[in-house]
């Protein structure tokens, strides 16, 4: 797996942290999988999306955020995501990706809010 595509799993005070890639596309599937089946494989049922990181999100990776949801709705996860840049909150208010997750500004209030 090429270092841009590799996305991380951290865990902090009962919830999963999912440090995105910088660019989230085709080739970022098999990460977010594997990033998502690391954060399910814990005892947390609260997940944040990391995308502090991530300088670019194509619609084919909106769709794996969408695979995502799905996946952590039938696991019984919460998920929200933080650090958003303006412009995807936007393009996640606009496809109402916002309406399935809370948008936190930051891994902070993600944590506390979620």
């Amino acid at each position: 797996m090429q270092e841009a595509t590799r996305a991380g799993v951290r865990r902090s005070d009962g919830v999963a942290i999912v440090d995105l890639p910088p660019q989230i596309d085709a080739s970022a599937e098999a990460a977010l999988n594997a990033a998502y089946a690391d954060a399910a494989g814990g005892p947390e049922t609260r997940v944040v999306l990391n995308f502090s990181g991530v300088d670019y999100l194509s619609s084919t990776g909106i769709a794996l955020v969408v695979g995502i949801l799905a996946r952590s709705r039938k696991d019984g996860r919460q998920v929200a995501a933080s650090g958003l840049s303006d412009h995807y909150r936007e393009i996640f208010e606009i496809t109402r990706l916002a309406d399935f997750m809370k948008i936190y500004p930051d891994e902070r209030a993600a944590i506390r809010g979620i």
